[in-house]
């Protein structure tokens, strides 16, 4: 299915927000500044898988393999969302770790 240019930026903003702000509310409760850099990943599994959770421990092989097609089978747009998603919890990390740098105590 062929996407909008304009659908693919709001796309891309919407998930660099959501996860910027995931992240940075994450970062500043847990005081761990990568937090949502360390879970994104997982999430970005779970976005894209359709095996259920309980298959990667049952059946492994046969979950990864339908995994790694998945993932190898993405478009490119699938792609720029994800990856803007992951910059805004990298950003999110960022921006604590310069918050707490100036001053600033968050909780």
């Amino acid at each position: 299915m062929q996407m909008n240019i304009v659908v693919l930026i709001i796309s891309m903003l919407l998930f660099f927000v959501l996860f910027f702000g995931i992240g940075f509310l994450l970062n500043m409760l847990l005081r761990m500044s990568w937090i949502m850099a360390v879970i994104y990943p997982v999430i970005a599994i779970f976005i894209v898988d359709k095996v259920r959770f309980i298959k990667y421990f049952t059946d492994s092989r046969n979950a990864f393999q339908e995994l790694g097609h998945r993932f190898s089978t993405l478009a490119v747009a699938d792609v720029l969302i994800l990856l803007s998603g992951f910059a805004g919890a990298i950003v999110a990390g960022i921006t604590i770790k310069l918050l707490r740098k100036n001053g600033y105590q968050m909780f």
